[in-house]
């Protein structure tokens, strides 16, 4: 069987070493000496100057909402998974959405404005298979209109523009480190943020609120990343060159095995670092897709719809029509992608797709 991804585990042993760190230590959460060695070394890694680890992806997005949206409008992509749109209406705001751009399949940038309205308080943009956004668009349309920039940068581990990190950009940027991601912690995520006060403000909110062990600063509630957590992240994190050599190797031949006369992929960015964390593809039409799917699953092999709905028709928010998220969204589709591929496999999945 082949997934449309599979989890990256460590050596056994390197992780058993993490974890007697632990017990040596008796001491399981509340920040504890591998957390803070793994926002060390991941700010090292990243490049980044500030980071928070929690307990998964979207206690960022939830807490990010909840400190900046100020339960109003916010403009967001209908194309992103179901936790971008799950955390506006969950923090009680408004998801207000944007159609796409066809090619690089993020917000489209020249659509922003004529959504704003004066109850707009954010843009929560989401960086799409870890292609960036229109960054410098999005970030003068905000500057011009006194609204915060929240970046879902879910797929982002590792990801450059401009020289610098993804995650430098916005207010606050997001990231997730389930098992599924490039790199991970098993379940897990973290929030990057440039501003020392608002730092402080998304630090202690998801952390009940404390201001020591008695006193609060506010509001806030449990986001907390665990040793154990922190220890598979030790973990995976010495292997991320390999494992983007690997993906970039996978990659590398799906782009001279696939038949692009019938099928398109995702447009990168101009001046984007990747990071190979998905390899997606688009049919003319969502039967063809269908077709192809089936063919593949009779082989024992799984892709992903992904994303699939666009999100302005899931039931619960039932926004304005958006045909370019629409019909993309009906369309594409992720194919197999980790670390240690086979290229035999690769070779098969290009084969069917080819002949389909």
């Amino acid at each position: 069987m082949i997934n449309v991804t599979k989890t990256f585990f460590p050596p056994i042993k390197e992780y058993n070493e993490q974890v007697q760190r632990i017990w040596d230590n008796q001491w399981l959460t509340n920040r504890g000496a591998l957390v803070v060695e793994l926002e060390d070394k991941l700010k090292e890694y990243l490049s980044v100057s500030k980071i928070i680890l929690m307990n998964n992806g979207t206690i960022p997005l939830q807490i990010a909402l909840k400190v900046l949206g100020n339960k109003e409008e916010i403009i967001t992509t209908p194309f992103s998974y179901v936790a971008t749109t799950a955390a506006i209406v969950w923090e009680n705001c408004t998801p207000i959405f944007v159609d796409i751009h066809p090619e690089y399949l993020t917000i489209d940038e020249t659509k922003i404005e004529a959504a704003i309205t004066s109850k707009t308080t954010a843009i929560l943009a989401t960086h799409v298979f870890g292609n960036p956004c229109h960054i410098e668009a999005i970030e003068a349309i905000a500057k011009k209109h006194n609204l915060k920039v929240i970046y879902d940068a879910a797929h982002c581990f590792g990801v450059r523009y401009q020289g610098k990190s993804i995650f430098e950009y916005g207010d606050v940027s997001t990231c997730s480190f389930h098992a599924t991601k490039l790199f991970h912690t098993g379940e897990g995520g973290a929030l990057f943020c440039n501003d020392e006060a608002l730092k402080v403000k998304m630090f202690y909110s998801h952390n009940f609120g404390h201001n020591g062990p008695l006193t609060f600063h506010g509001l806030g509630i449990n986001g907390k990343i665990s040793e154990l957590q922190a220890a598979m992240g030790l973990s995976v994190l010495p292997y991320m060159g390999k494992i983007i050599e690997s993906r970039k190797k996978a990659v590398d031949s799906y782009n001279r095995n696939l038949d692009f006369s019938k099928l398109r992929g995702m447009k990168l960015r101009e001046n984007t670092n990747w990071n190979y964390s998905y390899y997606a593809v688009i049919f003319d039409t969502e039967e063809k897709l269908l077709e192809v799917q089936r063919a593949l699953n009779e082989e024992q092999i799984f892709p992903r719809r992904y994303f699939f709905p666009s999100l302005n028709t899931i039931e619960y928010v039932k926004d304005a029509k958006m045909p370019v998220s629409e019909s993309v969204a009906s369309r594409i589709m992720c194919l197999p992608l980790s670390f240690g591929m086979d290229e035999n496999d690769i070779n098969k999945i290009c084969s069917i797709i080819n002949k389909n």
